[in-house]
Order: C-alpha cells, then sequence, then structure tokens
C-alpha cells in the first residue's frame, strides 16, 4: 500500500490482524508500521553500500509528524548514497559506554595498579558525590564542555574540591580518548578556567606550642581525649610527620637502634625518617607502657586508629587554638627548622617532600636567621665607623 504520508493517511488506518505497512511516495524506503495494538512508527528502509538490508525505526505517530519523518529519512537517505550506515551508527551509539562506565573502568584499569590506596579513596569520593549524580548517565562521547563548565560552577563555594574534580574529569576523558570512545582532542574538562584557591600556612607561634603541650599533658586532656588520641598528637608535633604516617605506624618499623621510622609506604613511597631525641624518648615510654602492641598508636580493637579530629577538635578548644588543622603541626615542625637557617633541600629531605616546590613554601621563613646574620653584621659595621668618626 503507497500513499503520501500525512496526517490523515496515517490515522485513516486501520490496525489488521498482522501489521500494516504504508509506503510513502515522496521518499523512496520511508513507510509506516501499524501494529494489530494500533502503534504507528515510522521508519526507513534501505540498502547499504555492502547490499546489506537496514529498516531502522524514526520514530512514533505523534511525538514525530509525517513531515518530520521525511526529513530525518532525507538525511539518511544522504549518508546513505555517501557510504554511511544510519542503523549501524545508532546502535554504536546506544552500545557507547557512559560515564559511570568510564569510571569503573578508569578505577580498576588506572587508579587501583598505579595510585596509592588513599588517592583511589579520594577519586571515588570525587566519582560517587560529583561525577555520577551529575553526567554519570551521559555517554562518554556526549559530554561537553558547557556540562564540564556548569559542574565546576555549581561547586564554586568549594574551590579546592571543585579544581580537584575537574582534574580527575580531565584524566578521565584524556583516557577515554586514548582507548578510542572520544575523538584525540575532544577532553570536555581541559581550557576551564580553575578557582583561584588561597595557600593557608599557619603555623603554630612558640606561646601556641607551649599551651597545646600543656593541655596534652594536663587532667583536663586527659578526659578531653583517649591515650591513643593523645600520643597521636605528640607524635605528629614532634616529628612532624602525615596524620595518616603516625596512625598506621607500626612497631617493627620503629628503629631505636639507629633513631628512624623505616616507613614502607607513604605519600613519597618508601622513606627513612629520622628522629630526634625528644621523639625517640616518648616512643621508648609508649613501648614500655604497650610492649605487645603491633600499633604505635593503637585503636579500639587492635587495629589502627582511625579518627583522631574529634579529639583534635576538643584539644585545640581547651589550647585556645580552634583555628589550626592537624596538617598544621607539618607546618609547625617545618617552620621551626627553617627559622633555625635549615636548607631547603635538606628541610625537604626531612619532610619527605619528592618536589622542591613543595617545601618552597617556606623560603621566607629560612631567610630570617640569614637577615637577621646580616643585621648584625651591619650593626657591627655602624659602630665601626661611628667609632672612628669620634
Amino acid at each position: 500500500m503507497r500513499a503520501k504520508l500525512t496526517v490523515k493517511s496515517v490515522m485513516a488506518i486501520e490496525p489488521a490482524d498482522k501489521d500494516v505497512i504504508l509506503w510513502d511516495t515522496e521518499v523512496s524506503g520511508l513507510g509506516l508500521k501499524v501494529t494489530p495494538t494500533g502503534r504507528r512508527t515510522y521508519f526507513l528502509y534501505y540498502r547499504t553500500q555492502e547490499g546489506q538490508q537496514r529498516r531502522p525505526a524514526i520514530g512514533l505517530h505523534g511525538p514525530i509528524k509525517p513531515e518530520a519523518a521525511r526529513e530525518i529519512a532525507k538525511r539518511w537517505l544522504a549518508d546513505v548514497a555517501k557510504g554511511g550506515d544510519p542503523s549501524l551508527k545508532r546502535s554504536e551509539a546506544r552500545a557507547a559506554p557512559d560515564v559511570a562506565a568510564l569510571c569503573s573502568r578508569y578505577l580498576s584499569e588506572h587508579a587501583m595498579p598505579r595510585k596509592k590506596a588513599s588517592s583511589v579513596e579520594n577519586d571515588k569520593r570525587h566519582i560517587e558525590k560529583h561525577l555520577l549524580p551529575a553526567i554519570g548517565s551521559k555517554k562518554v562521547a556526549s559530554v561537553t564542555r558547557a556540562d564540564m563548565t556548569a559542574l565546576h560552577h555549581a561547586m564554586r563555594n568549594t574551590p579546592y574540591d571543585a579544581n580537584r574534580m575537574l582534574a580527575l574529569a580531565s584524566k578521565l576523558f584524556g583516557l577515554a580518548e586514548r582507548w578510542n570512545l572520544r575523538p584525540d582532542g575532544s577532553n570536555p574538562a581541559k581550557n576551564i578556567d580553575r578557582y583561584k584557591e588561597e595557600k593557608r600556612e599557619r603555623f603554630l607561634t612558640s606561646g601556641e606550642v607551649a599551651r597545646l603541650w600543656a593541655v596534652l599533658n594536663s587532667d583536663a586532656g586527659r578526659k578531653a581525649a583517649s591515650a591513643s588520641a593523645l600520643s597521636a598528637i605528640t607524635l605528629l608535633i614532634l616529628t612532624g610527620r602525615r596524620l595518616n604516617e603516625i596512625l598506621t605506624l607500626e612497631w617493627r618499623w620503629v628503629d631505636f637502634e639507629h633513631g628512624v621510622f623505616r616507613l614502607p609506604d607513604t605519600k613519597s613511597g618508601a622513606l627513612t625518617v629520622s628522629l630526634n631525641t625528644a621523639a625517640i624518648a616518648y616512643l621508648r615510654k609508649l613501648r614500655v607502657e604497650a610492649p605487645d602492641a603491633i600499633f604505635v598508636v593503637p585503636g579500639k580493637f587492635a587495629g589502627p586508629m582511625v579518627n583522631l579530629q574529634k579529639a583534635w577538635r576538643r584539644i585545640r578548644a581547651l589550647a585556645g587554638l580552634s583555628d589550626v588543622r592537624i596538617h598544621d603541626l607539618r607546618h609547625t615542625f617545618a617552620s621551626i627548622g627553617a627559622g633555625m637557617g635549615l636548607s631547603l633541600p635538606l628541610l625537604g629531605r626531612l619532610l619527605g617532600h619528592t618536589q622542591a616546590a613543595t617545601t618552597a613554601r617556606y623560603a621566607h621563613l629560612a631567610q630570617d636567621p640569614v637577615r637577621a646574620a646580616a643585621d648584625l653584621i651591619g650593626a657591627e659595621f655602624e659602630r665601626m665607623i661611628a667609632g672612628n668618626q669620634i
């Protein structure tokens, strides 16, 4: 049955016991199928250049009118004339992975084999909290720079997290290009301006250190936090180590004979940490108190302590240091060393920095004793000159 497809001709077809086909007289291959239930669907019949028969659906009558179906059919036929296969393209598009699948592949094939567990957990947090809710259902190839710009903008109140999310997304889509899921050079997370991040440099003064130390050794401190929490904070002050390094520290990694920690896995890789005499003395005290313990800072169930934040908030409140973060104790350790005139390369080795730029933040502090020495020499010159003038 053939007729020009119009709303009138389409609706005039009565459903039968089997499918009824009405072919359009205007565009070759364009047809309408009416099922026994009355469902009316536009489709296009064509052969590829290899002779394969195709009959992809264009859409349902109602949402699509005959004129729109005719225009779509014309575009598809033009593609076929150029050697294309619209039906195959649609099938490939439907089978193409979405961003959720890309994230899963990223974690299993890239992050887990190459990154530290803590970094993988951080990636998972960004993926689950930000990327999946916003673009997880989108096809990898369909995500645009506008999508990523909108997501980045939505996180503007947390600029640090927004920038980390964008960096992760850039890596994801960079891998998508490598895995042939997107065209080369199409990364939608690139060329988006990052938010300015305020670099925080909070160092405790000598008076603040004294107040904190007094609280750690007071009855009030012992009531506010567990013995393990107090030990952890004390070791953070004395060693300048990262929080996770202290919380996961095992006694087998403490070498009393040579006065070092031998950490098998840190942010900087395996690391030997030199300890000062105060830290060694404190560790000996802890070992005497718990000779059979596995962890230097044990948790409640024989494993390592996992959360210091609540105890820290109580301790810092008692010390009047409400704006001090745990990581600021490491900054303070470094600032004391820089203020004593330690060279930045030596300070970097002590802290376990792999990049000189990380230690460079303390450069202005390292110059203080140098400047003081210059002032002493200048004052002596002034005294000598003044003496000659008398």
